[in-house]
């Protein structure tokens, strides 16, 4: 089943701190299994423990059906309304902003019901990068080495203050203390399942591999323990500089180019002829 989504700003969903309900499994938690893994996984667990956001496994005991679907649906409006229950848990995880979700309020239930009564595993361990895999995740961030599967490169939209690497995009979050504000676990886990629609377009049909997930989170994890070490890049005043240059070369070059052009008109010559021999 395919569950449509609209982009969203930034790098991480936080808790729809609300999918759980009381009662036997129904036919419905199935459904709600399959939305879950679908948009959830990459920031939630049920009964194994926090991840991005919260552990959703018995939250509807606190929250009501009603407010579940509307922070689902309407999150960041909700924060910016001042709801209490809202905010707490956009401060508790790290003001990390949690998508808007456009599912519908049915399919909010299907995931309410499978988190009531489901469960699924803990977030695995990261496993260490090797120096290798570290130099590998630096050159995949960048792009100068492709990813296995054709996935665009991570700077295409990100940047990351590290001397290494050069300046990348800006349509999406700035990553240099993503490790800090995610931890390995989540990292790992967004990299390995995008919960962004724009991401999830991106690399559609093209994972990362386990191997390049490793490597990203090293370099990731590597470059957040160094950042005070780097300095962040200002391109302005040298794209500035190259382009002055350049223009100087190129009116130099047409300069040459035309050096033997004709320089007075012909329309003037020719009048000038018949002039003197009238």
């Amino acid at each position: 089943m395919h569950v449509s989504r609209r982009s969203v700003p930034a790098l991480v969903c936080v808790g729809a701190a609300a999918l759980a309900a009381p009662g036997g499994l129904r036919a419905q938690d199935s459904r709600g299994e399959e939305i879950f893994n679908q948009v959830c996984v990459a920031c939630h667990t049920v009964g194994g423990g926090v991840l991005i956001g919260p552990d959703l496994q018995g939250v509807g005991e606190r929250r009501s059906e009603d407010w579940i679907i509307r922070f689902v649906q309407h999150s960041q409006q909700m924060v910016a309304d001042g709801d209490p229950d809202a905010v707490a848990i956009f401060n508790q995880y790290k003001q990390v902003p949690m998508p808007d979700w456009p599912l519908s309020a049915d399919e909010i239930r299907s995931v309410i019901a499978f988190a009531g009564e489901g469960q699924t595993a803990a977030a695995a361990p990261v496993a260490a990068a090797t120096p290798e895999q570290i130099v590998l995740g630096q050159a995949l961030f960048q792009g100068t080495t492709r990813l296995a599967n054709g996935g665009p490169s991570c700077n295409s939209c990100h940047d990351v203050t590290n001397d290494a690497v050069i300046g990348g995009g800006v349509l999406a979050k700035e990553l240099t203390t993503v490790f800090t504000r995610l931890g390995g676990p989540g990292v790992r886990a967004i990299l390995g399942s995008p919960p962004f629609p724009v991401m999830q377009r991106a690399y559609m049909d093209r994972p990362l591999t386990e191997d390049e997930v490793v490597s990203l989170v090293g370099f990731l994890e590597k470059a957040d323990a160094e950042h005070a070490l780097h300095q962040p890049r200002d391109y302005g005043i040298k794209l500035f500089g190259a382009g002055v240059l350049g223009a100087l070369f190129l009116l130099g070059l047409y300069s040459l180019a035309w050096r033997g052009r004709r320089r007075g008109s012909v329309n003037q010559a020719i009048f000038d002829r018949q002039a003197k021999s009238a």
